[in-house]
């Protein structure tokens, strides 16, 4: 009896020894299989016709919806379609501090715009700065060559590269991590315009996205356009400014392009393809504001 007990002790030691390992194992094979993911580009995408023709169509549609808007000069900010008592919560919601976002969707006569093998994100945030105007609110938003000392480490660099007057067009270096880290060199051109001394907007759109790897390092590399991790192939964006109650209300809005969430490899870029749209315009939103109220060295 006394040798069965002993005999039931070793097989349990054996049993967790065996146990012990494999889940060691496991461990090893995960972090492996995480690290090597993450520092390579885990899905290869490639941008085709019809999901490039299915962002344009959208962005074309949205277009000119804001160019309606703007013509009659109502609603000039996204709140200002809502209902009276919404209206005025959000407005209070802006004087207390927050950044108020919202998810949109442009459709095609009543219908939703498919996109094969594509994403299309499209968000709207808008904040109030208080004290701020809007000519002090512009001359930070179009100081590009200072960017990286408002939008850091959002911008890793951000230059201008022509500019005639109110018109832009500037070179800018993202960075993001969200389970992974991407870098990405987009080339923007952006027109102001202003419609009267206290209404102003923008409209911004990439003329080019390279997915860069190794970034700042001798080992520095670019991707061919549309053919890379598929985490932006495209941008455009509408600004809005206007002063009013003691301050600069900024609305910005954004329609972004990526890849669809492939399967396998989902776990590892969805959260920067599906999260990273609606962080961003928060983040930048948040990031214009601390600009204007503590405006960088010159």
């Amino acid at each position: 009896m006394l040798f069965a007990a002993r005999r039931s002790c070793s097989n349990l030691h054996d049993r967790l020894r065996v146990t012990y390992a494999v889940a060691a194992l496991v461990a090893v094979v995960f972090v492996f299989v995480r690290t090597s993911a993450v520092q390579s580009s885990p899905v290869p995408a490639s941008l085709s016709y019809p999901t490039k023709e299915a962002f344009e169509r959208y962005v074309t549609l949205t277009e000119a919806r804001n160019t309606e808007e703007l013509r009659l000069g109502s609603p000039f900010l996204w709140m200002d379609a809502l209902p009276e008592a919404r209206r005025a919560e959000t407005y209070a919601a802006m004087k207390r501090g927050d950044v108020l976002i919202e998810r949109l969707e442009t459709h095609d006569n009543g219908n939703a715009i498919q996109c094969p093998e594509g994403l299309i994100h499209h968000w709207v945030g808008a904040l109030w700065i208080p004290g701020a105007t809007l000519a002090q609110t512009l001359a930070l938003v179009q100081a590009y060559d200072q960017h990286t000392q408002i939008y850091s480490p959002f911008e890793l660099r951000s230059r201008i590269i022509e500019r005639s007057g109110d018109h832009f067009k500037v070179s800018i270096r993202y960075l993001r991590k969200k389970v992974i880290t991407v870098v990405l060199d987009t080339v923007f051109q952006i027109d102001y315009h202003n419609l009267d001394a206290t209404h102003a907007w923008s409209y911004g759109r990439t003329q080019s996205v390279r997915e860069i790897k190794n970034h700042d390092t001798p080992r520095e590399s670019s991707l061919p356009e549309g053919k890379d991790g598929g985490y932006l192939w495209g941008m455009s964006t509408y600004w809005r400014f206007v002063e009013r109650d003691g301050g600069t209300y900024v609305q910005s809005e954004s329609i972004s392009l990526t890849t669809r969430v492939p399967s396998g490899l989902g776990w590892l870029i969805e959260p920067f393809i599906k999260s990273v749209p609606r962080e961003s315009i928060e983040e930048i939103l948040e990031d214009t504001r601390k600009g204007v109220l503590r405006p960088p060295a010159s």
